[in-house]
Order: structure tokens, then sequence, then C-alpha cells
């Protein structure tokens, strides 16, 4: 009897058909990649958004319900677009697994499933707000290619065996070429995990090589390349007009946080500003290529260049405060900025806006959608189309090359990012993005204060130390804040200098701490009276509210 060799296989469920099928979920893993490494490569040339991961994962956050954003924003933060993404990837790897496991028994389903990877990605390309045809090639060409590495991968795991032929290590001569390339499709397509079938490992190595490489070099000289369409250079090039009403100068002693340890700067850099948006690629507007365009209720509705801006003698220079509608009470979705821009109102009066126009849809290159209440935006005396942040043009993050701000509005229904369109209409008309996701049509910031110093759960030496923290109502400005420890009578906080109703205030309260555990409790008073409410909400639909506190240990 001749003995068989181990690194082959006449079928049945023997250690060599575990290895098959170890080896089948790997192909089907490395054909993704391809595809994947390939589509990137051709969205270098379409553009960085054209990117299935990129189209998948918008259409994900478009898709999620509102209780899973909210989760991921509380969880991850600033974060939750890298975690999208790596999900996004872990879910691929996944469904590639599958599909390589599928392909073993029938590679029709193999490249078929293949095949559906790839539709998915051109819908979710070509049905973005700013998507085109076009956009969905490199999901198509990368499914395409992906299902060629993945018959070529799996062919090494189901190599015939002649009838009465020795199982030896199966080689090229085990193997009979069918005629033509017709044929050979043909015979890929039609292979399975079939008695008579065996493994030439060495040739699914060297394949398996062969994929990783064009992997690579696909993907990364794809993601290379997609850097020809950054902005950052042409960002750093402009130089910002001098504004005609320049931002108040800082009184002395107006920021606390240099001798506070752990309190939070008056402004806040451009680097640590915080950022919630829904854009996993962050468009890239050239400067020379920028449009703002009005239309709608407008008596003469024109569009801007962005030179056009800058050649304004009506430029303004604000200190403003946002905050992100998602922050949760103590949250650090909010930042402060020195912005530069035309004022909102002017601009607007101008250009004609007419008397029953009662909302502004703002529109992003991305396609989103921003719905700003018209009053605001002509009566907020700091409403403003920015275009500098911080002594710098807009960081592309942000906004560049201009974003609109309403003081005293959470940003989702005033803060457009990548403005490029103002449509003059009214909320009966137009439900915006987020309307449509059931958030309220019109959202007032509410009066908010935190403690962030010292950390929740800290523990410290017994004594004095302060309690310190920012509170903020814009447009009323904060009168008054105070402090309650343990069960004591509220005690009122020093407040920084007062600079403008649009910007926080920071507070501090130096207190004797006894031996124990604290419940440390903050609340603000704005100047028009309105004290921060103890009912806790959550942020949805308008914003969280409640007091904010923390609980330490003195030691």
């Amino acid at each position: 009897m001749t003995e068989q060799d181990p690194r082959a296989t006449t079928g049945g469920d023997g250690p060599s058909t575990g290895l098959r099928r170890v080896l089948a979920a790997l192909a089907g893993l490395l054909a993704a990649a391809v595809a994947l490494g390939v589509a990137e490569l051709v969205a270098a040339v379409v553009g960085p958004a054209s990117s299935p991961v990129v189209a998948v994962g918008d259409a994900a956050i478009t898709l999620t319900p509102e209780p899973v954003k909210a989760f991921a924003i509380r969880n991850f933060g600033e974060n939750d677009k890298i975690a999208l993404i790596v999900g996004t990837l872990i879910v691929i790897a996944i469904y590639a697994l599958v599909i390589g496991l599928v392909g073993l028994r029938s590679r029709r389903l193999g490249v078929a499933g293949i095949l559906l990877f790839g539709l998915v990605g051109v819908v979710a390309a070509v049905t973005r707000p700013a998507g085109g045809i076009l956009y969905g090639l490199p999901a198509l060409v990368g499914a395409l290619v992906g299902a060629v590495a993945l018959l070529a991968l799996l062919s090494p795991l189901q190599t015939r065996i002649p009838a009465g032929a020795a199982t030896s290590e199966p080689g090229p001569a085990a193997t009979p070429a069918p005629n033509g390339l017709a044929g050979r499709l043909r015979d890929a397509l039609g292979a399975g995990d079939r008695k008579g079938a065996g493994m030439d490992r060495r040739r699914f190595f060297l394949t398996s090589g062969v994929a990783v490489g064009v992997a690579a070099v696909a993907g990364g000289g794809g993601r290379l390349l997609q850097q020809r369409f950054d902005v950052a250079g042409e960002r750093g090039d402009l130089a910002l007009p001098r504004p005609a009403s320049p931002a108040p100068a800082l009184p002395a002693g107006a920021d606390l946080a240099p001798g506070i340890e752990g309190l939070t700067p008056l402004v806040t850099s451009n680097r640590e500003f915080y950022r919630v948006d829904t854009a996993i690629s962050v468009p890239q507007i050239r400067p020379s290529d920028y449009k703002l365009t009005l239309k709608g209720k407008f008596d003469s509705p024109q569009s801007y260049s962005l030179q056009q801006l800058f050649d304004r003698d009506d430029i303004i220079e604000r200190d403003i405060t946002l905050t992100c509608v998602s922050n949760e009470v103590g949250g650090r979705l909010a930042g402060t900025a020195r912005w530069l821009g035309v004022p909102l109102g002017a601009f607007l009066r101008e250009n004609g806006i007419g008397d029953d126009s009662d909302q502004l849809v703002c529109t992003s290159s991305d396609g989103m959608t921003i719905g700003a209440p018209t009053r605001s935006a002509l009566e907020v005396e700091d409403a403003m189309l920015a275009f500098g942040m911080n002594g710098e043009p807009l960081p592309v993050e942000h906004g560049f090359p201009v974003r609109m701000l309403i003081p005293g509005l959470y940003g989702y229904v005033s803060a457009c990012k990548w403005l490029t369109t103002i449509d003059a209409t009214t909320f009966s008309a137009f439900d915006p993005y987020w309307v449509q996701r059931d958030w309220a049509a019109e959202a007032p910031i509410k009066v908010f204060s935190r403690i962030d110093t010292p950390a929740p759960l800290r523990q410290f030496p017994a004594g004095r130390r302060p309690i310190a923290g920012v509170a903020w109502a814009q447009t009323r400005g904060i009168a008054r804040v105070e402090v309650r420890v343990d069960d004591e009578d509220w005690v009122e906080a020093e407040l920084s200098p007062e600079v403008d109703a649009d910007l926080w205030r920071q507070w501090v309260l130096p207190y004797d701490f006894a031996t124990g555990q604290h419940a440390l409790t903050v609340r603000a008073t704005s100047k028009d009276g309105e004290t921060q409410t103890e009912e806790r909400a959550a942020p949805f639909p308008n914003g969280a509210s409640g007091w904010h506190q923390i609980r330490v240990i003195t030691t």
C-alpha cells in the first residue's frame, strides 16, 4: 500500500480538510484585502470620499439609530469615527472569512459574495448626498479584482487528483490545464470541495504572498496618492484679512487657568478644540475653487468666492464659545476660540433676504444640511461666516475654508462646516439632516456649568484646595456660579473677569476639605436670571440638562 502524503487529501474529514478550511477562510480575507487595496488606488483618481470604507461608514452613520450614535459619542467622543472605521473593517473581515469558506464549497457563491460586497460599496458611494456615478467606481473595480483574487487563492486548495493517481503532493502536473481562457474560467468557477481534491500548499502560499503584496502596494499607494487632494499647503499660504472690528483685548487676569491645575483654559487651542460631525473623510476644498452660493428667498441671490469674502470692509473678530448638543452633563464637547469672519446679519440683508424666510438651510460640500433660524442669523450680533480661528485660517477639520457660527445655538442648528450653500426657506418646507432624525428644529444653548478640578473620584489630602470649572450661557452671559459640598449650603464662587456674553467664564471656590468622601455639585445662573435646572435630561433631542456632581475622597 502506498503511504499517503500528509500534505494531500482525498476528501473526508481528516486533518487536511480542516487545514484546507482554515486556508480557505484566509483566502477570503486576503481577497477582501486586495479588493480594498485596489479600491483605495482607484479612489486616488476619483476622490478620497469615494473609498468604499468611507462610503459604507458614511452610510452606517446615516442609518444608525440615534441612541446608538449617542452611545458612540458618549463613549468614544471625538474618536467615534475611528471606532466606526475599525468596526466596519472588522465586519468586512468576518464577512470575508465566511466568503472564503463558502467559496471552498462553491466558487460561484464565493464570487457572488465578493460581488455583493462590492455592490454594497457602490450603492453606498453613489447615494451619498455629494456623490455621483463615478463614486461607485472604486468599489466596483475593487470587487472585480477581489473576485479574481479569490479564485486564484482557492485554486491551490482544490487541485484535482486524477482517478487512480498516487496521493503524493499535487503539483502543476497533477492538474490538467483546461483549454483556453474560457475553459480555465469555467473550471475555476465550477470547482468545489469534493472528493479527489487535494492541496498545493506551496502554490497557495506563493499566491497569498502575491495577494498581500498587491493589497499593500495598491492600498498604500492609493492612500499616498490621495494626499494630492489635501489642501493643507494652500491653507497655510492664505493670509487672513485684518478685521474692521477686532475682538476686545482680554483684561488682565482674565484667564484663571495658569494658577489652577486642571482648570480649562479660557481659550482653546485649535489642536485641542473638540470636533463632532459626520464626515469620515474630511472635505478638501481648494481656496481658489471655493464658492458660496445663495438661493431661495433672496432678492438678489448670488455666489461669492473666498477672496470676495476676504475683501469685505466689515470683517469682525470675536471670542465665542461653542458647544455640541451631544455634550453630556459635565462633558468636554465645548471650547472657545477667537473667530474671524463676515457678519452674517449684514451679509444676509445686503442680499435682500425675504421676510417670509424663517429657516436658512446651510449645505456643506459633502451634502450635510444644517437648518438655522433666520431670526437668529439676523439678530444675534456676533453671528458670522467664519474663515479664521485663533489667528489662522480655519483648520480643515473645523470647516475650512468657511463655516457658519451663530452664538447661543447648538452647532447642529447653526454651525455648518465646509459651507457652500445658504438656502433661505422655511421650517415647513424642508427638514435638515438632524431634524429628519427627530432632533429639535430649534435648539438654544442651555445654561451649563462644569467642575474641572478636582477630578471625579480623585483621592487627595484633606485641607484647602480649589474647586474650579467653567460655565456658559451664550448671548446672555453668566452672572453667578454656586457650589455645594455634600449637604451644606450653596456658596457663590469667584468668577473670572467678564469678556463677552458669548464667552464662557471660569469660576473657582477655595474650600477646606475634611477627611472622608465628598459630593461636589455646581450650578450657574445667567445674566437674565435663569438658574440652571436640576432636572436631568439626555442630550436628545435638544441638549442635556442637570447639575454636574462629582465625588472625591480626602485622606
